[in-house]
């Protein structure tokens, strides 16, 4: 096929088409740097380490949109992030691989890594940049998957992806994944917040170690967590629609976002004013939220009925005491009853 008349024909189109595109990638560099804006690919290394990947799935030969193919193994300094070759001496391969794209045979499958929404190609950077230029919308790909809760998804920014980051290290050190394999991402705008998420949890570990009278493993509490906490508040903002009820308004812009508001707003009262804490319920700092925001709120929240979520650190031993002097009396009773028997 090399000596072909028709392969000779395709390899010096290649040759041709691959200067047009040099070109082009040469005058957006040229661009990015006026506009600040960022050309680069995603390093897998780096993507892989910040967010604490480890376990691979091979998941079969798929057709994978080019647009979602946003990162490379090993060449990601080598194309654009729209895959346009970035040094000359690349012309006779990527013209052979142009050549063979156009051809009867067609070129074989690329190998990929999937991670969230972002594909790396493993093998095959030619490939997609050659597609690209054809204008195809998919290309055929071996697939590993690297499974994650993590969000990561095409023209993320830097700031977004510091978001992910500080969501990785979140994971790790609440354990949520390990404790809660089916959770759902947790997502936040700000990446520093996910200290105070954290923070959260760790106060809720020392709250359910004062009732329960003894130490809980971190994947115990962040479950117990997850499920008496995060979960409850998240599905009653989704049935009350609450961010769509305060889009265009300068709160909350994710469903973790709103949730740390909540409980900020919860956990504030009750320091300020103990028992008598003028909302003591999700239901109740919902209401709040909406108010603020200057947002209808709709009837049925007010009788929502849902009860106490929240306790700080001194209910938490008032009742922990409460609970031990309980079962100090439920044992002496059963002592006593013993020794009459």
């Amino acid at each position: 096929m090399a000596n072909s008349h028709n392969y000779q024909q395709r390899l010096n189109e290649g040759r041709s088409k691959f200067q047009s595109v040099y070109n082009k990638a040469f005058w957006r560099e040229l661009l990015s740097q006026l506009t600040g804006r960022h050309t680069d690919l995603l390093n897998f290394d780096e993507i892989r380490s910040r967010l604490h990947l480890h376990e691979e799935h091979y998941e079969g030969v798929h057709d994978v949109p080019l647009e979602q193919i946003a990162g490379s193994v090993g060449r990601y300094k080598d194309f654009t992030a729209s895959f346009l070759p970035r040094k000359s001496g690349m012309k006779e391969r990527w013209s052979r691989v142009y050549a063979l794209a156009n051809s009867l045979e067609g070129p074989p499958p690329i190998e990929l890594y999937k991670v969230g929404d972002v594909y790396f190609v493993r093998d095959g950077n030619h490939r997609v940049s050659v597609a690209r230029q054809l204008g195809a919308k998919t290309i055929q790909a071996h697939v590993v998957e690297m499974p994650t809760t993590i969000p990561l998804r095409p023209g993320m920014s830097d700031r977004e992806l510091e978001a992910a980051e500080a969501y990785a290290n979140f994971l790790d050190e609440t354990s949520l994944s390990r404790a809660v394999p089916t959770h759902e991402s947790i997502e936040l705008t700000e990446p520093s917040r996910y200290h105070e998420l954290m923070g959260h949890i760790f106060l809720h570990e020392r709250v359910m170690e004062q009732l329960e009278g003894h130490a809980l493993t971190t994947e115990e509490a962040t479950a117990d967590w997850y499920f008496t906490m995060y979960k409850p508040t998240i599905e009653l903002i989704r049935k009350y629609d609450v961010l769509d009820l305060a889009k265009g308004k300068p709160g909350a812009r994710t469903e973790g976002d709103l949730f740390l508001w909540l409980m900020n707003n919860l956990l504030d009262l009750r320091h300020q004013y103990g028992d008598d804490a003028p909302v003591q319920s999700i239901s109740g700092a919902i209401k709040s939220y909406l108010e603020e925001e200057h947002v209808h709120v709709p009837e049925a929240l007010a009788s929502e009925g849902d009860q106490k979520v929240l306790l700080t650190r001194t209910q938490a031993i008032k009742a922990a005491r409460a609970k031990r002097l309980l079962r100090q009396a439920q044992e002496d009773r059963s002592e006593t009853d013993a020794q009459i028997s």
